[in-house]
């Protein structure tokens, strides 16, 4: 590599760090107060929380590679052309197809980067968060310990207590329970304990009172107790088997036996053809990204108003390839033998950029094509 490509190489990647470390520590923000408030709510320690942020970001980043890589070689080819080393390079004899070689190069660093994120990284951090907000929706004690206001943690299901002591004494508890609809149950107690005996959660309750009303009759039976014990459980839904998701599984898991995927997932076919190839398609698209920003700029010709011009052109082509991705899921969903048409946005990326590059090379047909238009 000659020592032009390495100098554009470096600076593409260290403006690229730059912007995805911007990028993602913006959308980190905005996802992790929703997720701080959900799971401060449940009574989760910050552990929990720190855990699930890590879980999070493989995917958040996917998401922030191709705006990250664009934005790279926006800034470095406007930055170059404003201090006049793209016109001594090109002087020198180096067009835009050759100058466009570090460019590519950079891409392919990318791409790879997402190759590693969306075929490896991102399933088994879906997997691990997965089984995560699963153990946390059968942690009852967790959900129910939360004084001074009324929860829910089933359908049907009201809890509150008054307050918890230190030593984890529940008081002035009520617990209504309708999820019968022939008889609802109302159980009050002056204290409570929780009491966990493996997977099982029991609520002790003490010095209480406990009242049905038959829905029937409307007739309603009391009964006061010293100790009654109720297993709450039940109240957080579980699954005995974990159902298997096709989001959760590597690519070398889904390159094959599509079918039995499919039939074991409870998806259809599509939805399987379109995560296996979107895998690869992401990568793809990173490497158009970066060279749309870079094409669309040399074909821009001098302004003393700077390239803000272009640089608009640039992210509503990288817009508009997108949203074509965007609308072509449901179509290969619905029908797995469509699955090439996940690389038709980067297949017109592509052809964009050749386009504007060989444009850029004979900037004098398009003066006197301007001329003869006047």
């Amino acid at each position: 590599m000659a020592r032009i490509d390495r100098y554009m190489l470096s600076q593409l990647l260290v403006l690229f760090g730059f912007f995805a470390l911007v990028l993602v520590a913006l959308f980190w923000i905005n996802r992790a107060v929703l997720l701080f408030d959900r799971l401060i709510g449940d009574n989760q320690s910050a552990i929990v929380f720190l855990e699930f942020t890590v879980l999070g970001l493989p995917k958040l980043i996917t998401t922030v590679l191709p705006i990250a890589a664009f934005a790279g070689s926006v800034y470095v080819t406007n930055r170059m052309s404003g201090e006049s080393e793209m016109v001594v390079l090109q002087s020198t004899g180096s067009g835009p197809w050759r100058l466009a070689r570090p460019v590519f190069v950079y891409g392919l660093v990318v791409a790879a980067m997402m190759s590693i994120l969306t075929h490896f990284l991102v399933p088994l951090a879906q997997d691990q968060l997965t089984r995560r907000e699963a153990e946390i929706s059968r942690n009852v004690t967790a959900r129910l310990l939360t004084e001074g206001v009324f929860l829910h943690p089933a359908p049907l299901v009201t809890f509150y207590t008054r307050q918890i002591d230190a030593d984890g004494v529940l008081r002035d508890v009520f617990l209504s329970d309708r999820r019968n609809s022939a008889q609802g149950a109302i159980y009050t107690a002056a204290e409570a304990y929780l009491v966990r005996n493996g997977s099982a959660t029991t609520l002790i309750m003490v010095d209480g009172l406990a009242q049905r009303l038959s829905t029937a009759d409307k007739r309603l039976s009391t009964a006061k107790f010293k100790d009654f014990s109720f297993d709450i459980s039940a109240l957080v839904s579980r699954d005995s088997e974990r159902t298997l998701s096709i989001r959760n599984l590597t690519t070398p898991q889904l390159i094959t036996g599509w079918d039995a995927l499919a039939e074991k997932a409870g998806e259809r076919l599509g939805d399987v053809a379109e995560e296996v190839h979107s895998r690869f398609a992401q990568p793809l698209f990173c490497l158009i990204a970066a060279l749309i920003g870079y094409a669309t700029l040399m074909v821009g010709s001098y302004s003393r108003f700077g390239v803000w011009r272009e640089v608009v052109v640039a992210f509503g082509l990288l817009i508009a390839i997108d949203g074509l991705r965007g609308t072509l899921v449901d179509t290969v969903r619905g029908d797995a033998a469509l699955w090439p048409l996940m690389y038709l946005p980067s297949l017109v990326g592509g052809l964009l950029v050749v386009v504007m590059l060989t444009l850029a090379s004979y900037p004098a047909r398009r003066v006197r094509r301007k001329k003869a238009a006047a």
